[in-house]
């Protein structure tokens, strides 16, 4: 039987205990917090207030967005800023290759906003960005968590071209829910973008999905399916927690036994990793997920 069975339900009250998270601590937290204030750094951790963060950081894990912090696209589920976005930033390459450099990151987690109005959708920057990364702090680790680049493949080739340790590319969440979650997404396109960063030669591909928007079990399963058809490494399975009174709201809490089993189920299929948990998000365990 499925764990629910209708596509929405009235949203829950309150948060139940297992997504209460206790203030980021220790040595490491403390010491890369006030690295971060000191020189002004821009991480997602900080900015996205992400319930992880201290543990991150402690294992030397970091996220950093490039690219601004305005989004052409206007997903429902997403609390970056929708509009025009601002001139690329040129020297942004290095200036966020010597942020992991002052914060001695061991595993670095790229990211990036759409970037739908530039003609190479941002890929340039983000082929440089890696370069300088590498260049700046040879013993680091990357991970680029991607945008689709509309699926066009010269600009996945410059991903391909820089070959990080992993590259991930977020379905976000079920087929059904995709046109009014990720309104200028698609399903299949992303689908084909991990397929073909996988068949073009990149070692490790990762996908992640988040649960709470009325989606079913059936659904999710398919979802697991798919991406173990593109050839996915590692996915990671979240709850979604709602940014603001403007974006779509939570139908669900999923319980710890419902992510449990996730887990269980991608395993079986043959994922090489599987993060499954309340307050799992893209970048959690990411250092993991290159072993």
């Amino acid at each position: 039987m499925s764990v629910e069975t209708k596509a929405s339900v009235l949203p829950p009250k309150g948060k139940p205990k297992w997504l209460r998270v206790k203030l980021p601590t220790g040595k490491k937290y403390t010491e890369l917090r006030g690295l971060v204030d000191k020189y002004k750094l821009n991480t997602i951790c900080t900015s996205g207030s992400c319930p992880n963060m201290g543990e991150c950081w402690g294992e030397g894990t970091a996220t950093f967005m490039i690219l601004g912090n305005v989004c052409t696209r206007s997903c429902g589920f997403c609390g970056v800023k929708t509009g025009r976005p601002e001139t690329v930033a040129w020297d942004e390459p290095e200036k966020v290759a010597r942020s992991i450099k002052i914060m001695k990151i061991k595993h670095a987690v790229l990211t990036s906003v759409d970037r739908d109005d530039l003609k190479d959708m941002g890929s340039i920057i983000w082929a440089e960005t890696v370069k300088a990364v590498r260049r700046m702090n040879p013993t680091t680790t990357l991970e680029t968590l991607i945008p689709d680049f509309q699926g066009i493949e010269r600009h996945l080739d410059r991903i391909v071209e820089v070959s990080p340790e992993v590259v991930s590319h977020n379905m976000e969440t079920v087929r059904r829910l995709t046109r009014e979650v990720r309104i200028q997404a698609k399903y299949d396109r992303s689908l084909a973008v991990l397929k073909y960063l996988k068949d073009e030669g990149i070692n490790r591909t990762k996908s992640g999905i988040m649960l709470g928007l009325g989606e079913t079990e059936e659904e999710v399963i398919e979802t697991l399916h798919d991406l173990s058809a593109a050839n996915v490494d590692v996915v990671t399975i979240g709850q979604y927690l709602q940014p603001s009174k403007k974006h779509l709201p939570v139908q669900r809490f999923v319980t710890p036994a419902e992510f449990d089993r996730y887990r269980e189920i991608g395993l079986d299929l043959g994922f090489r990793h599987v993060e499954s948990g309340a307050l799992v998000r893209s970048s959690y365990k990411a250092h993991k997920h290159i072993d």
